[in-house]
């Protein structure tokens, strides 16, 4: 009887080491045992990410993570730019440059707060956010510049807030599988991440 269970338990261990090469024996038999029953072999199929990819969640969540910096920046940005009475060129830049500002300042506090120096978390959050904010300012700032009416609205006027949320949500739908092959291959969030545990 312990013949048959020690023969079973090798035979567990040796699938999930030949279905997921690279990972330690116990991930293995963790992945192997999650499959059971899904009959055959994941091997090859498109839907499931590589052993190094990043969930959807986890790209979801960087990306909000900076979509809120990146709000904050843009919102303060408009404010000024308004009460001092700028134009749209003046105010848009402005708002990009406090978009970059926030977004790295929420990773910053982030990492520091685990103890780490300034100027390798403040590397670790260029490092981390530069590309993700770069792509949502684009995307963000372009959806209101193409906007008929956009770039002329005042924050009192509903339209204007209407097209920043418009422009916020493409930012962020643009943005996640753009964060997701980023930590899939150990770049942007996922070099935040090792500094949260």
């Amino acid at each position: 009887m312990q013949d048959d269970a020690h023969a079973r338990h090798d035979h567990g261990g040796h699938a999930g080491r030949e279905g997921h090469p690279g990972r330690s024996d116990h991930a293995g038999h963790a992945a192997h045992s999650d499959h059971e029953g899904h009959g055959g072999p994941h091997e090859g199929h498109g839907g499931h990410p590589s052993p190094g990819g990043a969930s959807w969640s986890t790209a979801a969540k960087a990306t909000l993570h900076c979509l809120t910096g990146c709000a904050i920046g843009e919102v303060l940005g408009m404010v000024i730019g308004t009460a001092l009475g700028w134009g749209n060129v003046e105010t848009m830049i402005l708002a990009i440059v406090l978009a970059f500002f926030f977004g790295y300042a929420l990773t910053l506090r982030g990492i520091l707060s685990a103890g780490v120096d300034f100027r390798t978390a403040f590397k670790v959050a260029l490092a981390a956010d530069t590309l993700s904010i770069a792509v949502m300012e684009i995307i963000d700032n372009g959806v209101i510049a193409l906007w008929p009416g956009a770039m002329d609205a005042h924050l009192s006027d509903p339209v204007f807030w209407l097209v920043l949320a418009i422009a916020l949500a493409a930012a962020f739908v643009i943005t996640t599988p753009v964060n997701k092959w980023m930590i899939g291959r150990g770049k942007g969030h996922a070099v935040v991440h090792q500094y949260h545990h």
